[in-house]
C-alpha cells in the first residue's frame, strides 16, 4: 500500500507546483497586458479565482498529510502525553466526521450541477471545477481518520505499558 501512498504525495505535490506556476505565469500576462498593451484576457481573472480554491484546498491535503494544519490547542500543555494522545485522538475524529460529512454534501453539490448543466464560465461545466471540493475534503477527512486512529493506538500502548509498569 505504501507505493499508492507515496504516488499519492507525488500527485500532491506536483499539482500544487503545477498550480502556483500557473497562478504566478496568468497573473503576470494579466498585468502586462493591462499595463503595458491596455487590454487582458477576459477569462484569466474567473480561472484565478478557481485556481485559488484549488491551490488552498490541496494545500490543505498536505497540510493534513503532515499534521500540520492550524489548530487551537489552549488546553495540551495542562495535560500529561498520554492524556494529550486521548484528546488527539477525539479530536481526530471531529475533524475527520466533519470533513467527510462536507465532502459528501460537496458531491452532492456536484451532482445537481451536473444534472442541470451549470456552466462555470462559457462552455466549461461548473461541476469540473467544483470537483475538487469533495475530492479535498474527502482525502482530509480520511486522513484525520487515520491520525485518530494512530493516536488513539499510541495512547492505548502507552496506558498498557504504564499498568505494567505499576504492577
Amino acid at each position: 500500500m505504501r507505493p499508492w501512498i507515496n504516488r499519492l504525495h507525488r500527485v500532491e505535490d506536483g499539482l500544487l507546483v503545477l498550480l502556483l506556476t500557473s497562478m504566478i505565469v496568468l497573473a503576470g500576462t494579466q498585468i502586462l497586458l493591462r499595463n503595458v498593451f491596455d487590454s487582458g484576457l477576459v477569462w484569466i481573472d474567473p480561472l484565478l479565482r478557481v485556481l485559488v480554491l484549488w491551490l488552498g484546498l490541496l494545500g490543505a491535503t498536505v497540510a493534513t498529510r503532515h499534521n500540520k494544519h492550524i489548530r487551537i490547542d489552549l488546553l495540551s500543555r495542562h495535560f500529561e502525553r498520554n492524556t494529550h494522545r486521548l484528546i488527539q485522538a477525539l479530536v481526530g475524529q471531529v475533524s475527520a466526521w466533519t470533513c467527510l460529512v462536507i465532502a459528501w454534501y460537496g458531491l452532492d453539490w456536484i451532482r445537481l450541477d451536473y444534472i442541470e448543466e451549470v456552466n462555470w464560465f462559457g462552455d466549461i461545466p461548473a461541476w469540473a471545477v467544483e470537483s475538487i471540493v469533495p475530492l479535498a475534503f474527502a482525502l482530509i477527512g480520511l486522513r484525520y481518520l487515520l491520525i485518530s486512529i494512530n493516536s488513539a493506538r499510541q495512547y492505548n500502548r502507552h496506558r498498557r505499558a504504564a499498568v505494567r509498569r505499576s504492577t
